[in-house]
Order: structure tokens, then C-alpha cells, then sequence
């Protein structure tokens, strides 16, 4: 039987689209590579230090970014080193009575993580090991001073002290 023009027109259109249609991943490939690229360039720009929600940073206008390294967190009742709970007690009782067990705990937990790290080159023993204190604003002064005496004397010499970064010098002055 012959077709008419018209008939095997339809027939051509019907099968055309009887077809499954596919699928150009050319561009949705283009598009992911570009965003993984993106994503992995930018992922190490931003330095997040872990902190309790109940501990309030002291402000600073440091333009220095912290680097990966030992952190020593000081409480409202005690300290921790790599959150590792090293020495619970109250901050507010006579210091005879807390520093000798604070200085034991501090630094055997310390020594234990630099006997466990690679030994220090030469250029690098004056300066000694680098370790971030991560305290509150209303810590006391003087707990701090004996927790960096502690650090000092166990080969962590390169303190520093986490601080919230403000926006400009202009906001630094009340």
C-alpha cells in the first residue's frame, strides 16, 4: 500500500519522538569541575577554633590567623589540652591549693604529646613548639602567666593567645 506525503510524515515525526531523549553532560561536568575547583581553593581561607558556648573570647584587631597546633582551653573549672580533660578544679581557691596539681597535670599531658610529635630541629629548639591558649575574657591574669611558665617548661615556647577579631582599629577604642 502506498503512503501518502502526509502519512509518512507523521511516521517519521512519531518515531522521532518515540525516541528517548539524551541527555548533554558536556556542560553539567563543566559546571561541577568549576565548583569543585572553587570549593577547593577557597575551603582553607577560614580558620574555625572549637570554643564552649559559655566562654566569651577577649576582642583583638590581630590580622593573624591561627595555625594548627596544640590548644590548651582554660575553663571556668578547669583546663583541657587538645579538649582532653587534664585538671578540673576551682579557679577561685587559694592558689597553693590548685597549682602544684595543676602543673603536674598540665605537663605530663603535654610531655606525653611532644614525646609523641617529631623531635624539634635545631633552628626550631630556641623558639620551641608552637601552642594555642584558648581562655576566657574574665580568666585572671595570673592563671594565665603560670599556665605559659608550665608550656615554657615543657617545650612549648611559641604561645598564643586566641582572641575574637575585630573589624577595624577604629572599634578597638570604647
Amino acid at each position: 500500500m502506498k503512503q501518502s506525503f502526509r502519512a509518512k510524515r507523521m511516521l517519521k515525526q512519531n518515531q522521532r519522538l518515540a525516541q528517548s531523549s539524551k541527555l548533554n553532560l558536556v556542560a553539567l561536568m563543566d559546571i561541577f569541575t568549576i565548583l569543585v575547583f572553587f570549593l577547593m581553593v577557597n575551603q582553607s581561607d577560614v580558620v574555625v577554633l572549637p570554643s564552649n558556648k559559655d566562654m566569651s573570647l577577649p576582642q583583638s584587631v590581630s590580622e593573624q590567623l591561627p595555625r594548627e597546633q596544640v590548644l590548651l582551653t582554660v575553663t571556668a573549672n578547669g583546663v583541657l589540652v587538645q579538649g582532653k580533660p587534664v585538671w578540673r578544679g576551682d579557679w577561685q581557691q587559694a592558689p597553693e591549693l590548685w597549682q602544684d596539681a595543676l602543673a603536674a597535670a598540665v605537663q605530663q599531658e603535654l610531655q606525653y604529646l611532644a614525646s609523641r610529635a617529631a623531635p624539634l630541629p635545631t633552628e626550631q629548639q630556641a623558639v620551641g613548639r608552637p601552642l594555642t591558649i584558648l581562655a576566657d575574657a574574665a580568666t585572671s591574669y595570673a592563671v594565665l602567666r603560670r599556665l605559659m611558665a608550665i608550656c615554657a617548661a615543657t617545650e612549648y615556647r611559641d604561645v598564643s593567645l586566641a582572641v575574637e577579631q575585630r573589624s577595624s582599629a577604629l572599634e578597638a577604642t570604647p
